[in-house]
């Protein structure tokens, strides 16, 4: 039997509720409908758009290609400091982007602890290039999915691995044939939330990729450009990221939206 919410907690449960909402509300009430195609029709939204979504599809391939051994490796092997990698690994999620940022430039910087390496090695320069948007993207998403895939994998049940292995399959055939298709629903709702995590991502890029239009001006970069020289146009872009963002949970309703 259901009950009422007490008043104590409905007050500021309804406060909170506004305070989260009414913002989105103020976006969709101020947004120029009016001038909207024509704001969105200009070569540079096309330009920062087409950038914004092959950049978050690369940076969630390279979060799929490495972050799902990790998060494999998290889950089903013990090893000495698995606490500390974990941390390790969810630390993007608190670290201020910019901070993130200035990390990627002091560790691929022309003059950093890797990129001296690879520019002087192989001529290869990460900051300020579309590659620099990927990898900064990459960095903050990453996190997502591996914590996604690891707590679908903690909640499989190990043991069709180990009657894979049993049967004389090798660990990684037991994990592609076995584990892979138990834990493809996690996989799919991580990549969601690092494609959009991606998509969004702002003071990482600003910082290790610049604001370069048509190589590294992304949406997020595009929006805070035209806050401070066309508002409209800024509340225009930035409708788009909230219809992406608004996709994202509806793809996501079954997972997090189903529950009563």
């Amino acid at each position: 039997m259901r009950r009422g919410a007490p008043l104590p907690l409905l007050v500021p449960a309804l406060v909170g509720l506004a305070f989260l909402v009414l913002p989105l509300v103020a976006l969709l009430l101020r947004t120029p409908w009016h001038s909207l195609p024509d704001q969105l029709g200009s070569a540079e939204v096309w330009h920062a758009l087409q950038l914004s979504l092959v950049c978050a599809t690369s940076a969630t391939a390279v979060s799929l290609v490495l972050g799902v051994p990790l998060a494999w490796l998290l889950a089903r092997v013990e090893f000495p400091g698995r606490g500390l990698v974990r941390a390790l690994v969810t630390l993007p999620l608190v670290l201020p982007p910019v901070v993130g940022g200035v990390a990627l430039l002091m560790a691929l910087g022309r003059n950093g602890v890797v990129g001296r390496w690879l520019d002087s090695w192989f001529g290869l320069t990460l900051p300020f290039t579309t590659t620099a948007v990927v990898v900064a993207e990459a960095f903050v998403a990453m996190p997502f999915l591996v914590i996604s895939v690891e707590g679908t994998l903690r909640a499989a049940d190990p043991r069709y691995e180990e009657a894979a292995t049993t049967l004389g399959a090798s660990r990684f055939t037991a994990f592609r044939r076995v584990t892979l298709p138990l834990i493809a629903p996690g996989i799919a709702a991580g990549a969601v939330l690092a494609w959009a995590r991606a998509l969004g991502e702002f003071g990482a890029t600003i910082t290790f990729a610049g604001n370069f239009p048509g190589r590294t001006q992304t949406m997020p970069l595009a929006v805070y450009l035209a806050l401070q020289e066309d508002p409209a146009a800024a509340i225009s872009l930035s409708l788009v990221l909230l219809a992406v963002s608004i996709a994202v949970l509806a793809g996501l309703r079954d997972r997090w939206m189903a529950a009563s």
